[in-house]
């Protein structure tokens, strides 16, 4: 049942009044009432449309055509003007909008990116209600950190093992067939390569489980555990050591580029590609002959849940959660949204009405997956990960000496998050090597404890400009200083006439920041 936005706009109004009206304080006598009496004259009572109230969201292009078009009908049934923008990077677009007060009320974005903004306190739990039982169990799980859930989830997405219908007719079953019937077509002139690969690390998990490898083990209910790291285990480094073999003897390409890979299998010079959703639309678009099955040795692939996510400092949670509940959570909405993306949703009564083969398809072969882990460092432990598999695909590394390094590195990044860390995080740091700006937990400019019991960072060279910033604790926004030392506080200002550096000195004690350019 849709929960109307007047009606909630409605008990506002008489809450405010209610609450006026008990806490004045005066109580009128009926003497006092007889001496001021005077004749009224009734007026014929107006409704009263309170003005739309805006709720902003950010989705990518896929998804914001879907939610624009829920304008009007969010307008007329809701009174809220929903204002939908199209971003690419989403996660830190958010971070630095919520630092300049400049953020959506809800975000579109998967699982895993939410990891960090859940920690630096930016995003707010959700509360499903009566509609939490319509949800995919795995997909809720992968929104919940710390036991509370903090989105509603609309799709879930993992790879299929894609083949060539026309070049092989029946599927093999284990990595054995996959490559004697490659072999077989290659040296029939039908094909370049055995197989396609679009990446070392998520793209391969099918491949690494079949072995009995892993990243993070899975525990009885099959939820990660990040304190057990496997990425050194036999079956891993006997899944890397079968791709090291036969990259070296032309079987694999040792260019792994996801969009030439792609492009192999678009053409036929591969029978076989682990793909995803996303990229279904060209093959079907090429007049690829193509069919999804199960990975080969019962590998299980990683999956992401997409989910709708609600900023914990925007003015308008209520409306947001009652926005989720009563139109996004629908059936006609869930399924507009599994069609734009081609991926399996979320939401069970829309699940049970999708009939589409691929869908179907990657979802079965997705029926056993691990959610990929939403964990600090991610983009740290995914480049170790990546660099071990790379070192022994190019031969540089046995694959035994290589991920026992790689693995030694994660461990370390697990057990060490970025707690005692002093930042400042500001306009300037993509200039002083940090990946964007306004960034807490980026170590290029994290400070050091001086002699002095204060930290330092800089110099920094930096463009003639303007620029702001703030002290940011543990590598997240959850305590920051901004000017005079103020928790939450405004941003410093600091400017250079001409190219210049930039130094940084903060006091613990009295969380002062001082900035000098020169």
């Amino acid at each position: 049942m849709k929960i109307k936005m007047s009606m909630l706009f409605g008990a506002l109004i008489i809450a405010s009044v209610t609450l006026a009206a008990c806490g004045s304080g005066a109580t009128a006598t009926p003497e006092a009432s007889a001496a001021t009496e005077t004749p009224v004259t009734e007026v014929p009572a107006t409704e009263v449309t309170p003005p739309p109230v805006p709720l902003r969201i950010w989705a990518d292009e896929t998804y914001a055509p879907v939610l624009q078009d829920l304008e009007d009908e969010t307008l007329a049934e809701y009174n809220l003007e929903l204002v939908v923008e199209s971003k690419t990077s989403i996660p830190g677009e958010f971070e630095t909008a919520i630092s300049l007060g400049q953020a959506p009320d809800i975000i579109l974005i998967s699982h895993d990116q939410a990891g960090a903004l859940i920690t630096n306190g930016l995003l707010t739990p959700i509360d499903l209600g009566n509609k939490e039982a319509d949800f995919v169990r795995q997909a809720l799980e992968a929104c919940t950190f710390a036991g509370v859930l903090y989105c509603l989830p609309y799709a879930t997405e993992n790879p299929g093992f894609l083949y060539n219908t026309e070049l092989v007719p029946t599927p093999p079953t284990t990595w054995e067939g996959v490559v004697s019937t490659g072999k077989a077509l290659k040296a029939e002139g039908k094909v370049e390569y055995i197989m396609g690969i679009t990446g070392a690390t998520n793209e391969l998990y099918p491949l690494f489980t079949s072995f009995g490898g892993y990243l993070f083990a899975r525990d009885a209910d099959g939820n990660l555990n990040p304190d057990d790291v496997g990425i050194d285990n036999e079956g891993m480094i006997e899944a890397v050591q079968w791709l090291a073999t036969n990259a070296a003897n032309g079987n694999l390409p040792t260019d792994w580029d996801g969009e030439k890979n792609r492009a192999l299998f678009e053409t036929g010079k591969v029978p076989f590609l682990m793909d995803g959703p996303s990229s279904l639309q060209r093959y079907r678009d090429a007049g690829v002959p193509y069919a999804i099955t199960n990975f080969p040795g019962d590998g299980y692939p990683f999956a992401g849940t997409q989910g709708f996510f609600i900023n914990a400092w925007s003015e308008n949670v209520i409306l947001s959660q009652a926005f989720l509940h009563g139109l996004i959570a629908s059936e006609e909405t869930m399924l507009q949204l599994s069609e734009a993306g081609q991926r399996s949703s979320a939401y069970l009564p829309a699940r049970d009405k999708v009939d589409e083969a691929d869908v179907e398809a990657i979802a079965e072969a997705g029926e056993n997956a691990a959610m990929v882990p939403a964990i600090h460092a991610r983009d740290l432990i995914w480049g170790a990960w990546n660099d071990a598999v790379v070192l022994a695909r190019d031969g540089k590394e046995d694959p035994g000496t290589a991920l026992k390094d790689a693995a030694a590195r994660i461990r370390d990044m697990v057990a060490n998050p970025l707690t005692g860390m002093v930042n400042v995080a500001g306009s300037y740091q993509a200039q002083a090597g940090c990946a964007a700006d306004w960034q807490p937990e980026c170590a290029a400019t994290a400070m050091a404890e001086g002699d002095d019991d204060k930290y330092h960072s800089g110099p920094f060279n930096l463009a003639a400009g303007d620029y702001e910033a703030k002290v940011a604790l543990d590598g997240s926004w959850m305590t920051n200083y901004g000017a005079e030392g103020k928790q939450d506080g405004p941003s410093y200002k600091f400017s250079l006439a001409e190219d210049g550096t930039v130094d940084f000195t903060f006091d613990p004690e009295t969380k002062l920041l001082e900035i000098v350019t020169k």
